[in-house]
């Protein structure tokens, strides 16, 4: 539970910051952010464990698999299927051309996904054709939102989709509206908005503010390392201290991480390493203590800020999305429980959690914009996390075993999901049509049922009271 808090945590606090600074200075349109580097933000923790697990052994690539496959089922079937049950009185009328581009998209991911599984092996050329698949994904949104240039909606359901879903996942990942607080700052505005003013009011708010001073004391351990080693520019969280100190830590850590991932280092090189990344850093941090202001953040010279901060946090994710794969192999170790059968439903619902809440409460509380952003947030993030949560990592994995192409872990349980995600697919897309593009109970049910199916399908055969 405390990984899965920490990777969210991590994405949305500094990751996610990190990239939109990045957007602005490279002057992103807002299409592109959206279904780049915003898309990052929200999938980074199915991507980096899916990175996380291709480095392992053969059980930790099928985490990876099926924890990625688990999630994009997930998201666009029982977000989806619960936001069009909600909103099904207001009659709410989707886009057509987005919302069948992005399924033709997905069904033409997963289906050159059946063929790489089914040969069983994947040479470095094939995984980079697979990642310029997404690439060819941002040429086909750019280019729609060229030709309806004047639809207002088509630029905000991409430039929002992910950014807001961070923004609005409040028990999840500690937000209020759209101001980032700790978890003791929510129980303090939470008891100041609902309690009257009266003797038991004023109770209240003292044993709220106890707790609250409770809540920082134990999330001290959990969020200092990462304040230590993360350069943080944003006007709301700027510190000086904090800065120097991260940016001289930084290469520490960086340090730490390479000696223990390197295979036969000696205690020598590993020396020379920690030496050098402490002289680094110690230049970085008199640099910064020289350049900035006390009061707040640098205004010049941001780019290197952003790019630190956004490395640190890559960093971080990294190393928490390696442990959380590493206890999820554990504990099916323990139970007696399939790996493969973990990563499609623990570590795919953890990591599906924060789109859940995020989309359900901009389709509820978004009007008709706020339910195309929901949707189009439903199947961009799992076309993201197809192509390049797998596809970089089949990259990666196939550059390793170059030239030999790279062996894919055989799962037969694979097969299953894929038949069942597009199954879904295919609900989606002919149901929609012929209701006119507008949501209802029809295609709630229907993509709740195909999972159920699923997951009931899945649990039979894990328990063995079903065998194929």
């Amino acid at each position: 539970m405390v990984l899965f808090y920490l990777l969210g945590d991590t994405a949305s606090n500094y990751f996610c910051s990190s990239l939109e600074g990045l957007s602005n200075i490279l002057r992103l349109s807002p299409t592109i952010a959206g279904v780049t580097l915003l898309s990052l933000g929200n999938g980074a923790p199915d991507f980096f464990a899916s990175v996380v697990s291709f480095r392992g052994s053969s059980s930790n690539s099928a985490v990876g698999l099926n924890s990625i496959l688990g999630g994009s089922f997930f998201v666009s079937s029982v977000v989806l299927g619960v936001i069009s049950i909600l909103v099904s009185p207001n009659q709410v009328e989707v886009d057509k051309a987005s919302f069948i581009r992005d399924v033709l998209f997905f069904l033409f991911s997963l289906l050159i996904l059946l063929i790489i599984i089914y040969i069983g092996k994947i040479t470095l050329f094939a995984s980079i054709c697979y990642v310029s698949i997404y690439f060819l994904y941002v040429c086909a949104v750019s280019a729609t939102h060229l030709i309806y240039g004047g639809d207002t909606r088509n630029v905000r359901q991409y430039s929002m989709s992910s950014d807001e879903s961070v923004a609005s996942s409040i028990p999840l990942l500690g937000y209020v509206g759209e101001e980032k607080q700790s978890l003791a700052e929510i129980v303090v505005v939470e008891d100041k908005e609902q309690k009257p003013a009266s003797t038991f009011g004023h109770n209240s708010l003292f044993d709220c503010l106890y707790i609250g001073k409770l809540l920082q004391v134990l999330e001290l351990p959990l969020c200092l390392p990462r304040r230590l080693t993360i350069p943080v520019v944003s006007e709301d969280k700027w510190s000086k201290p904090f800065a120097v100190i991260s940016v001289t830590l930084a290469p520490v850590l960086l340090a730490v991480l390479f000696n223990t991932q390197s295979e036969n280092v000696g205690s020598r090189s590993s020396l020379v390493t920690y030496i050098v990344a402490s002289l680094i850093g110690i230049v970085l941090g008199n640099m910064a203590c020289v350049t900035t202001d006390r009061c707040s953040p640098p205004t010049k010279s941001l780019f290197p800020w952003l790019v630190g901060g956004f490395a640190m946090s890559v960093t971080w994710t990294y190393i928490i999305a390696a442990e959380l794969v590493s206890v999820l192999v554990s504990i099916g170790t323990i139970i007696g429980v399939s790996p493969s059968m973990l990563g499609l439903t623990v570590l795919a619902w953890g990591n599906s959690l924060g789109d859940f809440i995020a989309n359900g409460a901009m389709a509820l509380n978004g009007g008709a914009d706020g339910v195309q952003m929901a949707i189009s947030g439903c199947y961009a993030g799992p076309i993201f996390n197809t192509l390049m949560g797998l596809g970089l990592p089949l990259v990666l994995s196939a550059w390793s075993e170059y030239p030999h192409p790279y062996v894919i872990p055989k799962d037969p349980s694979l097969y299953e999901t894929l038949l069942f995600l597009t199954g879904g697919l295919l609900w989606a897309l002919v149901i929609l049509p012929k209701k006119s593009m507008k949501l209802d109970k029809s295609l709630g049910v229907g993509l709740l049922s195909v999972y159920l199916c699923f997951l009931v399908i899945r649990i039979a055969l894990a328990l063995g009271v079903v065998k194929f």
